[in-house]
């Protein structure tokens, strides 16, 4: 028996639908995770980009779990001397609630070259209206993730 190892060419990628009302942060990332590594499949190969396209909607709705709001922080470095910045997961949710969600998902993916493309296949909006209408039309799977507690 042989072993079957995905090439480019063989891949057909979908779109996906998620809408991240009252998910909890962490399960929807490890959920965004597999289908952009394309671990859902029955073909996965680990050095391939095998994955498919996803569209999240609502990631301004997204549920923190604990005391998360309050104390988990995000830090950036501007590049000067004594740049380095914080900020807390709560603030950052109402200003720019995309980048909570990409945070996560890049932080549950491969560190090296491959990880930079899956990104550039996913799309996130804080509310309900996005540009990708008619890639969605064309068999769109939508994934409900699991609601909080």
């Amino acid at each position: 028996m042989k072993t079957f190892l995905a090439k480019k060419e063989d891949i057909r990628q979908s779109w996906h639908l998620i809408d991240a009302d009252g998910a909890v942060l962490g399960r929807l990332a490890t959920r965004i995770a597999m289908i952009l590594r394309g671990k859902d499949r029955p073909g996965y190969t680990p050095y391939v980009d095998s994955g498919d396209f996803i569209v999240v909607i609502n990631a301004a709705k997204v549920k923190l779990t604990g005391n998360k709001l309050e104390q988990k922080e995000y830090y950036h470095h501007t590049l000067y001397p004594g740049g380095l910045k914080s900020e807390r997961a709560g603030s950052l949710l109402k200003r720019l609630p995309e980048k909570v969600l990409l945070h996560a998902v890049r932080g549950m993916l491969p560190k090296n070259r491959l990880s930079d493309r899956l990104l550039t296949k996913l799309k996130v909006y804080p509310g309900a209206e996005h540009p990708h209408a008619a890639q969605l039309a064309a068999g769109t799977k939508k994934v409900k993730p699991e609601a909080g507690k």
